[in-house]
């Protein structure tokens, strides 16, 4: 077999298009492979598909996989028809897609080991620069995105993750059944959250049987306008709860413990990560000592206390029983004469409806934490972005469950 036609089987090329020349060059380690096109060959539009008359010539280059341990090159003057329709546009080539300067199945490999690596180390063992990475995981994203067929999720988690350390911010859609994210938009706004819902469309949205979230007012404001029954349907979850009563603890041990200091008493020293701890997570040490404290007649041993009690009521399957156990606990704590606490008491009252539809439903925002989790990890792992649209890339890379190969070879990858 002559080495034309081996390449033409490694390219997966047919006729019109052929391998006409192969040039190994050893002292440059590169082999380019010369690829021309039948002069019987019909030249069509890449925009309606039209036959249409040539225009001119363009020679192209495409990066192709290596050939054993020398880069390999894909050359080929390529035509361009002018479309009576479209104008003049280049022809597509079956190795590559029309935007892009590599093969389609070196694209895929690129694809495959930024699922496992950083882009440093991607940039660095297959000899691209960083731009040229990112260039092939945004096309693979766009790709991903035009082909996804966008279901209406039953149940969202809608969370934000910092993007810089300059409190910015981007929002995240979980579709929670399916462990995917839907949606990332720039900033915690509500014009951030609507784009999702508009996305989805009136029907979509009134599929929609929860979302869960934090107490933020502007997701509140655009889940209430576009989703109809919000106020049934919005979870706030038990997470954000107990962080708010947790910072609303520890304001208490601070305030107190400044107090007693100017008394001469440091019993609270050293004890912030005794309140903030689960008991059951603590060491024998920690446990004694914290037993000690929890049994005292301390304003932060209160205040414990009211955050345990308000922890152990979730779960309930009827509402009524539900929400006369919250009204004991709100009593309890808005008497509590502490005011970190009794703030979070009236932030609670402020969002009862949410609040109990939480305890009553046992839907939490677990998925979207978690979804959080792995941005940040995106984010590490890429040492930072200083470009928005990459890091929404790189979320939906990661974690959209998109299908993201080349169109000439993804449905191989894909059903493997």
């Amino acid at each position: 077999m002559q080495s034309g036609e081996v390449f033409e089987q490694l390219l997966a090329i047919a006729r019109p298009w052929y391998v006409g020349e192969v040039d190994l060059a050893l002292s440059e380690q590169k082999v380019r492979v010369y690829v021309e096109l039948g002069s019987d060959a019909i030249t069509v539009c890449p925009e309606c598909g039209s036959p249409c008359p040539g225009y001119d010539r363009r020679k192209r280059q495409w990066r192709h996989l290596d050939t054993m341990q020398y880069e390999t090159l894909v050359i080929a003057e390529v035509p361009r028809v002018k479309c009576p329709d479209h104008g003049v546009h280049q022809i597509s080539v079956p190795w590559a897609e029309d935007t892009s300067r590599f093969t389609a199945l070196f694209e895929a490999l690129v694809i495959n080991w930024l699922h496992e690596a950083s882009f440093a180390a991607v940039s660095r063992q297959l000899r691209l620069s960083w731009d040229q990475v990112a260039g092939i995981q945004d096309r693979a994203v766009k790709r991903g995105l035009a082909r996804r067929s966008l279901t209406s999720p039953r149940i969202i988690g809608v969370d934000e993750t910092s993007f810089q350390k300059r409190h910015e911010y981007v929002t995240s859609v979980v579709d929670i059944d399916a462990g995917v994210v839907l949606h990332v938009a720039d900033g915690r706004t509500q014009a951030a959250l609507d784009g999702f819902y508009q996305m989805l469309g009136e029907a979509g949205c009134t599929e929609i049987e929860a979302v869960a979230m934090d107490m933020w007012p502007a997701y509140i404001n655009s889940t209430q306008e576009h989703v109809p029954e919000a106020d049934r349907k919005i979870v706030f979850d038990k997470f954000h709860i107990a962080m708010h009563l947790g910072d609303a603890v520890d304001k208490v041990r601070r305030q107190e413990h400044r107090a007693l200091l100017a008394q001469g008493d440091d019993r609270l020293k050293k004890s912030k990560y005794l309140w903030l701890t689960n008991p059951a997570n603590q060491n024998r040490k920690q446990k004694s000592a914290f037993q000690l404290l929890r049994h005292s007649e301390l304003k932060v041993a209160r205040a414990w206390a009211i955050k345990e009690l308000a922890m152990t009521l979730w779960g309930y399957v009827s509402r009524g029983w539900a929400e006369r156990m919250w009204k004991r606990w709100y009593s309890w704590a808005i008497r509590s004469r502490l005011e970190p606490i009794r703030k979070v008491a009236r932030m609670i009252k402020r969002h009862w409806q949410g609040v109990i539809n939480a305890v009553t439903s046992n839907i939490t925002n677990a998925s979207s934490e978690g979804m959080n989790s792995k941005i940040q990890w995106i984010k590490r792992k890429a040492c930072g972005y200083r470009n928005r649209e990459r890091f929404r890339n790189a979320i939906y890379f990661h974690l959209g469950g998109l299908d993201l190969y080349p169109k000439a070879i993804h449905s191989t990858y894909t059903n493997s």
